[in-house]
C-alpha cells in the first residue's frame, strides 16, 4: 500500500502543485485548495488507468479525494474486484 500512496502523492505534487510545495499523506487536497473540481477528474481517469479499475462516480466525491490517504482507501476498494 506504501508504493500506492506516494505514487498518488508523486502524481499530485508533479501535476498540481508548485514547485516548492509539498504535501503529506493527510494534507486535505480539496479542502485547502490543491485539487479543484476539473483536476478532480483528471487524478480520477489517473488512477482508473493506472490500477486499471472503474470507480463509481456515486464514489468520486470530494470527500474521498480530500487527502492521499482518503484515495488510497478508495483506489484499494476496487483493486482487486
Amino acid at each position: 500500500m506504501e508504493d500506492i500512496k506516494e505514487l498518488v502523492r508523486s502524481y499530485i505534487v508533479k501535476e498540481y502543485l508548485e514547485e516548492d510545495e509539498e504535501i503529506t499523506f493527510d494534507t486535505p487536497l480539496i479542502s485547502s485548495g490543491y485539487v479543484d473540481s476539473f483536476s478532480m477528474v483528471s487524478l480520477l481517469v489517473f488512477l482508473e488507468n493506472k490500477f486499471k479499475i472503474k470507480i463509481p462516480p456515486s464514489k468520486a466525491t470530494p470527500e474521498a479525494f480530500d487527502s492521499v490517504n482518503k484515495i488510497v482507501e478508495l483506489v484499494n476498494q476496487y483493486i482487486n474486484k
